[in-house]
C-alpha cells in the first residue's frame, strides 16, 4: 500500500551477474607513476638489494647530509611506511639491514599489541632479534613448523593468535614440550591482531621503489612527493629559502613541546622537514611563476623545483587550472585581463600579488590620456 515495489531475488540466481569492488585509495602507486614519468625508469627494474637505498634506513650518508643537520638518524622522511616518528623509532630499535627486515617493520606497525609492550621489549632485552620476532601472521606458523610442531596445529595456532584469541593452555603445554621458548609463547598471548606478510611485502615494495628514487633521482622524488602527498606545501613559506624553512621547523617543534600539535600542524611539519632535507642536499625551491608554473604539479627546473600555482596557500586547484588554461591564449595584458580570462576571484588575485606573481603588471588595460 505504500507505493514502493521491492523485488526479492534468491542470491544464487544473481550471484554470477554481480561484481563487487573494494577500492582502497592509495597515494603511493600515483607517486610511483609520476616518478616513472619523470625519470623514464620502469619501476619494475628497480632492485630490492640496492646498498645505497638500504642504507637510508639506518643512516643519512647516502643523502649527503649528517644526522645533526637533518635532525634524524635515518633518511626515511617522506618514505611510505617509514616516515612517522613511530616507525622511525622502530628503525632505530631494530637497525634493519635487508629488505625482509623492512617487511617485518611494516608488520609490526600495522599489528595491534605486536610492537609496543611486546616485540620492542623482547628485542631491546636481547631475547630475540628483528629476524625472529613475531611481526606477521606467517611468522607464527612457519616458526612452529620449523621447530618441529605439527603443521596443522601450527596453522590453527596462527589463526587463533592473529585474531587476538591467544593460545589455549593445552596447546601451550604441547609447544613447551616441543621446545618453543617462553618469550615466543608470551608474545603470542599479548597479540590482538597480526598483519599478513604478503600485504606488508606489497607495501614495502612500493616504499622501497620510492626510496630508491629519493637516493638516485632526488629532484624527481621531491617533485612527486610534493605534487601528490603534500597538501600542506605552502610556496610562500618554502620558496623563501633554507633558513626560513629551518626557522619554521624550530617554531613548530617548540610548540609541540608545550602542547600536542594538531593534524594540520603535524602535516605542515612533515612537509617542512622534507623541504629542509631538500635544501640540505643542495636543491632549492623557486617562487611560483604565472607563466611557467603548472596548475598542480611541481616541475624540475635545473637544480630546483618550480612549484605549481595551486601550491600558494588559499589558491584552489580550480583557480590554478583556470590560469593555466587562460594563458594558452597569450600573455595577460593586465591584472584585469588575467581575472577576466581566468575567472579567478579577487582573493586569488591578492594571493598572486602577495607572492610577487603580478609584479610589473598594470591594473587594467585602460590608458590614461590626460594626467
Amino acid at each position: 500500500n505504500c507505493g514502493t515495489i521491492t523485488t526479492h531475488f534468491d542470491y544464487h540466481s544473481i550471484s554470477s551477474r554481480l561484481v563487487k569492488l573494494d577500492i582502497l585509495g592509495h597515494d603511493d602507486p600515483t607517486v610511483i607513476k609520476m616518478l616513472e614519468d619523470l625519470t623514464h625508469r620502469d619501476p619494475k627494474t628497480i632492485p630490492f638489494d640496492d646498498a645505497a637505498t638500504m642504507s637510508i634506513f639506518n643512516s643519512t650518508t647516502a643523502l649527503g647530509v649528517t644526522p645533526e643537520e637533518l635532525g634524524a638518524t635515518s633518511g626515511t622522511f617522506g618514505i611510505p611506511e617509514f616516515r612517522t616518528p613511530f616507525t622511525r623509532q622502530m628503525i632505530d630499535d631494530t637497525q634493519p639491514d635487508v629488505f625482509s627486515d623492512l617487511v617485518r617493520i611494516s608488520g609490526f606497525s600495522h599489528g595491534t599489541d605486536v610492537w609496543l609492550g611486546n616485540a620492542q621489549d623482547l628485542i631491546r632485552s636481547g631475547q630475540c632479534t628483528i629476524k625472529n620476532a613475531i611481526s606477521a601472521r606467517d611468522d607464527i606458523m612457519m616458526y612452529l613448523i620449523h621447530n618441529g610442531i605439527d603443521p596443522l596445529l601450527s596453522f590453527k595456532t596462527m589463526e587463533k593468535v592473529r585474531k587476538g584469541k591467544g593460545i589455549a593452555d593445552d596447546v601451550v603445554e604441547i609447544l613447551r614440550k616441543g621446545g618453543i621458548p617462553e618469550w615466543f609463547i608470551e608474545s603470542c598471548q599479548k597479540i590482538k591482531y597480526l598483519f599478513p606478510r604478503a600485504h606488508a611485502t606489497a607495501y614495502v615494495m612500493m616504499a622501497y621503489r620510492i626510496a630508491y628514487c629519493k637516493v638516485h633521482y632526488p629532484l624527481a622524488y621531491y617533485a612527486a612527493y610534493f605534487s601528490i602527498r603534500a597538501a600542506e606545501f605552502d610556496a610562500n613559506v618554502i620558496a623563501r629559502g633554507k633558513d626560513y624553512v629551518g626557522q619554521q621547523i624550530k617554531e613548530l617543534e617548540a610548540m609541540g613541546k608545550e602542547k600536542k600539535l594538531d593534524a594540520k600542524q603535524n602535516a605542515t611539519l612533515i612537509v617542512l622537514q622534507l623541504a629542509w632535507e631538500m635544501y640540505l642536499r643542495g636543491y632549492s625551491c623557486e617562487r611560483v611563476d604565472l607563466y611557467r608554473s603548472g596548475a598542480d604539479k611541481f616541475i624540475i627546473d635545473g637544480n630546483a623545483l618550480l612549484p605549481p600555482i595551486a601550491a600558494l596557500a588559499g589558491m584552489g586547484q580550480k583557480a590554478a587550472q583556470g590560469i593555466v588554461e587562460a594563458r594558452k591564449e597569450g600573455a595577460f595584458t593586465s591584472i584585469e585581463d588575467l581575472r577576466r580570462r581566468s575567472g579567478i576571484s579577487k582573493t586569488n588575485i591578492e594571493i598572486l600579488r602577495s607572492h610577487g606573481c603580478l609584479d610589473g603588471m598594470s591594473e587594467s588595460d585602460q590608458i590614461a590620456l590626460f594626467s
